[in-house]
């Protein structure tokens, strides 16, 4: 795909702002933030072009802006420890701006200006001269072949970084496989508990329903049994006062009243 003329445009002001942030500029200087200030312009409208580029190379250009404002960024902050965490945390570019380069240049910045930053704070440390301490690491920096070591150190801190995230990971996820078999056991447990409880809850609503029943039997037989008893003693009662009756009758018979 061709390349647009905003396309060529940013990719010589990037270019430019490579080149001004690899140089050791004044603190006064205004330029590159001002570069940098149009490129997000300009970004943000080759990203609503109608002819815009691939996204690997939108997200590649969005990278090296980002890249560049949060060194500008890092360098307004105080203390050479402050510039230097920031500078950990700066993504540079993947890919060459030009065909010229053979290491991208936003890669090249990083690593110049997180040596500067490393210079600094040594400097602080042991009080020598910061000056003379940055300009001898930058030039030592410079006259390096390619930035090989520096290359090979990053990507074994890289290595050393991805390995330890990796046991931590493990780690976590043993910690967590670990409380799960936890909970799992717990939890059977607590069922197992709840079972037996269940079941002696039911044993004792089936034995209290027994006994009701026997209670409710035992109950209708003794009221039976006291109907019966009181019957006889009715019977007994009324022969009683019969026999009392035929006694008077007869003994008035039997004894007519005096005269």
């Amino acid at each position: 795909m061709v390349a647009t003329r905003l396309e060529l445009n940013l990719l010589r002001l990037l270019s430019r702002c490579e080149a001004l942030a690899a140089e050791r500029r004044e603190p006064d200087e205004w330029r590159l933030e001002k570069y940098v200030g149009a490129l997000e312009e300009m970004l943000l409208a080759l990203k609503k072009h109608s002819s815009k580029p691939a996204p690997e190379l939108l997200n590649e250009y969005s990278r090296k802006v980002d890249f560049l404002k949060g060194m500008l960024d890092a360098e307004k902050l105080s203390s050479s420890a402050e510039k230097a965490l920031a500078n950990q945390f700066l993504a540079p570019g993947r890919t060459p701006t030009t065909t010229k380069e053979r290491t991208p240049a936003t890669k090249m910045v990083h690593l110049q200006t997180k040596a500067r930053y490393t210079g600094k704070m040594r400097s602080e440390l042991l009080g020598t001269d910061p000056l003379s301490v940055n300009e001898s690491e930058e030039l030592n920096l410079r006259k390096r072949k390619g930035l090989a070591s520096e290359e090979k150190q990053s990507a074994a801190e890289l290595d050393a970084v991805l390995q330890h995230h990796r046991s931590m990971q493990e780690k976590l996820a043993e910690e967590m496989l670990s409380l799960a078999r936890s909970l799992k056991n717990n939890t059977l447990a607590a069922q197992n508990v709840i079972k037996q409880d269940n079941q002696t809850l039911s044993h004792s609503l089936r034995m209290a329903d027994h006994n009701f029943e026997k209670l409710k039997d035992e109950s209708d037989r003794l009221e039976q049994h006291a109907k019966k008893s009181v019957n006889w003693l009715l019977w007994i009662m009324l022969i009683v006062v019969c026999f009392i009756f035929i006694s008077m009758i007869l003994f008035i018979r039997i004894f007519p009243k005096l005269r």
